[in-house]
C-alpha cells in the first residue's frame, strides 16, 4: 500500500452539520461559481429550472433556447476533447501509478466489484421489490423484457440513445400506454441516474479511504445530497462521470487519485447506463398502474383490435 500524506489528511476536514445544510443555499451566484461551490451551483440551478417552468412559455422560451444552444455547445466540445481523451488518460494513469504504486490498481478492483455488487441488488432486488408491491406485473416478465434494452445500454452507455428501446419495450413487451411512457421514459432518462448516484458515494467513500480520512457524519450529508443532485443533474450521454469532482469537493475530500479510475470509466458508465433505463422502465411500470388514462387505453385496446380484426 502507497504512503498517504498527511497534506491529504488535513484536506478532509468539513463542517457541521448544519453548517452544511445551510452551505447549500446560495448567497451569491456569482460568487459560488467563482469559488466552485458545486452543491450551490447545483441547488441554484435546479431553483433556475423550476422557476422557468413556472414561467409563461413565450417568455421562457428565449432563454430556455439559449441554455439549450450551449447545452449542445458544450457536448460537441466534449466529443473533440473525448478523442484525445485516451492519451491524457494514459498521461494521467502513468503518474498516479508512479505516485501511489502498482498496488493500487488492485485497490480500483476491489471497488470495481463492491460497485458491480450494489449495482446488482439494485437491479435484480430493489427495483424488482417496488414492482412485486406497486404494480400487478409479474417480476419475471419485467426482468425478461429489460434484457434487450439493457444490452444496448451496455453498449452505447447512453440513456438517450437507449431511449427508443426502452420504449419499444415498454409499451410492446410490458403494456405499458403510450401516455405514461412518453412522460416517464425521457424525463426519467434525464433526471433518474440511481447508477451515477451509487457511483459518486462509492467513490467518494473509496478516495476517503485511500486518503485516510475519517468522514463525519456532516461529510456523509454531503456526499448524498451532492449524489443525488449531481445524479438528477446529469446529461443522459456517455462519460458524464467527472461530476465526481462535485461530490469528493462538496465532502472535503480529495481528487488526486482520480486519474486512478479514468481507465476504467466506460466500464463503469456501460454498468450504470443498464441500471439507470432498468431504474426507468420500473417507474414506467408503476406509474401506469395510477395514471387513469392509460387504465382507459387498456379498456380501449381491446375493442380496438376486435374492430381491426373484423375489417380485415
Amino acid at each position: 500500500m502507497w504512503v498517504i500524506r498527511n497534506e491529504y489528511a488535513d484536506k478532509g476536514s468539513v463542517p457541521g452539520f448544519f453548517q452544511t445544510v445551510l452551505g447549500i443555499i446560495p448567497t451569491n451566484v456569482f460568487q459560488s461559481l467563482n469559488n466552485a461551490n458545486i452543491l450551490q451551483i447545483l441547488v441554484f440551478c435546479l431553483f433556475l429550472g423550476v422557476a422557468l417552468s413556472k414561467v409563461e412559455k413565450k417568455r421562457s422560451e428565449p432563454l430556455l433556447n439559449i441554455l439549450n444552444g450551449l447545452v449542445d455547445a458544450f457536448v460537441w466540445m466534449i466529443n473533440v476533447v473525448m478523442r484525445i481523451a485516451p492519451i491524457g488518460v494514459f498521461g494521467l494513469m502513468a503518474d498516479a501509478v508512479g505516485t501511489f504504486g502498482f498496488d493500487v490498481l488492485t485497490t480500483v478492483m476491489k471497488l470495481f466489484v463492491v460497485y458491480v455488487g450494489a449495482i446488482l441488488i439494485f437491479g435484480f432486488g430493489f427495483y424488482p421489490l417496488l414492482i412485486k408491491l406497486f404494480s400487478n406485473m409479474p417480476v419475471s416478465q419485467f426482468i425478461s423484457a429489460m434484457k434487450r434494452p439493457q444490452a444496448v445500454a451496455l453498449s452505447t452507455a447512453s440513456s438517450m440513445a437507449t431511449l427508443p428501446i426502452t420504449m419499444d419495450t415498454v409499451e410492446k413487451d410490458l403494456n405499458i400506454s403510450n401516455s405514461t411512457a412518453s412522460f416517464v421514459l425521457p424525463l426519467g432518462a434525464t433526471i433518474n441516474m440511481s447508477g451515477n448516484a451509487i457511483y459518486y458515494g462509492l467513490v467518494a467513500v473509496f478516495f476517503a479511504q485511500v486518503f485516510n480520512i475519517d468522514l463525519s457524519f456532516a461529510a456523509y450529508v454531503a456526499i448524498i445530497l451532492t449524489s443525488t443532485i449531481g445524479a438528477i443533474g446529469q446529461a443522459g450521454v456517455p462519460g458524464p462521470s467527472f461530476l465526481v469532482v462535485a461530490v469528493l469537493l462538496a465532502a472535503g475530500i480529495p481528487i488526486e487519485g482520480l486519474p486512478l479510475l479514468f481507465a476504467l470509466d466506460r466500464i463503469f458508465d456501460m454498468i450504470r447506463t443498464a441500471l439507470n433505463i432498468t431504474g426507468d422502465a420500473a417507474c414506467a411500470v408503476i406509474v401506469d398502474k395510477f395514471n387513469p388514462s392509460s387504465q382507459i387505453d387498456a379498456q380501449v385496446m381491446p375493442i380496438k383490435k376486435q374492430a381491426k380484426q373484423k375489417v380485415a
